[in-house]
């Protein structure tokens, strides 16, 4: 990754108010982009966003994808020549809870975004981010050598996996019947489950995890046999900046679906990564299988990333030990009254 290709790129970011987008808004204003955000108020408090001042170092916009007139407003003020779209309802649970708002964020926010794309000529690329669950998912524990690769079919049994499945089934069809020929570059990027300091929404497995043993209770789990793909926020980040400068400098080439994911041995079940967690933590560490009634939710999600690795040299940099271990000392560190701006950029250049 070039830095010097983002200082001043005019860059629109949506979702940048979220987990993931505060630490990729922080790293984007360390590269000197010059960057604007449209997305929803902070999805928990505390959050990164406002404990980090990530507002401080950006155009801060609220809105939502689903007005598409605000959308439009947001696009024609920043005049980004990259737009990366992360803002979505992102999480599984809550899809069966309000399905209708789901779809309607995740699918028709995506239709919004690049109609408003197409009325700004400034736009040279786009990068949409989904998720590892966008893929069919008929597997087992008895595939776990196999790993999803780009040209799987789309598919997710729940609203918020096939809400993201069809939201990459919209961006093939914007990119052959409108944005192609238009010479705008598209490309979506499917992650696996990141974790990070930082991280306070609910129904996530280390925010959880975390919450308990700071309250000195044991953590629940849900599904401690269910096995995901486990990563440190700042890898498929790297992975998306990496990406969206392939789009802008070699243009077509990169205009395709992209897994970014952790080694193969990282893709866990849960009750490891918590084991895991446990040790770092020391006394006090205990967890517990919740016996009650949940909905469903994938048993196993693994991503092949040879492709990431073949053709944009990305590689997952971090063991999963060694991101859990970033994870706890960014919490510890915070709750000791260390700055989460100073702490997040702090990593992010041990990173580098």
């Amino acid at each position: 990754m070039n830095a010097a290709f983002w200082l001043g790129r005019r860059v629109l970011l949506t979702g940048h108010t979220g987990f993931k987008g505060s630490w990729l808004s922080l790293w984007l204003q360390q590269l000197g982009a010059e960057l604007s955000g449209f997305a929803l108020s902070p999805p928990s408090q505390p959050s990164l966003f406002d404990a980090a001042g990530v507002a401080a170092g950006m155009r801060h916009q609220l809105g939502d994808v689903r007005d598409l007139a605000a959308l439009q407003q947001a696009m024609q003020a920043a005049q980004p020549e990259l737009v990366i779209h992360m803002a979505a309802q992102s999480l599984v649970r809550p899809s069966y809870e309000d399905p209708v708002g789901t779809y309607a964020t995740n699918v028709m926010g995506t239709v919004n975004l690049l109609e408003a794309v197409r009325g700004c000529p400034s736009v040279r690329a786009v990068l949409v981010v989904t998720t590892d669950k966008c893929y069919e998912n008929q597997r087992s524990s008895q595939d776990a050598h196999w790993g999803f690769r780009e040209h799987e079919p789309m598919g997710g049994h729940d609203p918020y996996s096939n809400s993201k499945g069809c939201a990459e089934l919209v961006c093939a069809a914007y990119r052959s019947s409108f944005l192609a020929e238009a010479g705008v570059q598209l490309a979506t990027a499917r992650a696996g489950n990141v974790i990070g300091g930082g991280d306070w929404a609910r129904d996530r497995l280390l925010p959880d995890v975390l919450q308990a043993w700071s309250a000195g209770t044991p953590v629940r789990l849900r599904s401690p046999h269910a096995i995901r793909p486990w990563q440190h926020v700042l890898e498929p980040l790297r992975g998306y900046l990496m990406l969206a400068q392939g789009l802008l400098q070699q243009g077509s080439a990169c205009a395709e679906a992209w897994n970014f994911g952790p080694r193969n041995e990282d893709a866990r079940p849960v009750a490891e990564v918590v084991a895991g967690m446990a040790k770092l933590w020391g006394e006090g560490a205990q967890w517990s299988q919740d016996p009650g009634q949940h909905p469903h939710e994938a048993a196993y999600l693994k991503l092949d990333t040879s492709k990431a690795d073949s053709r944009l040299h990305w590689q997952p940099r971090l063991s999963l030990h060694e991101a859990l271990a970033l994870v706890v000392d960014w919490q510890r560190r915070f709750a000791a009254g260390e700055p989460a701006r100073a702490l997040t950029l702090e990593q992010i250049n041990a990173y580098l």
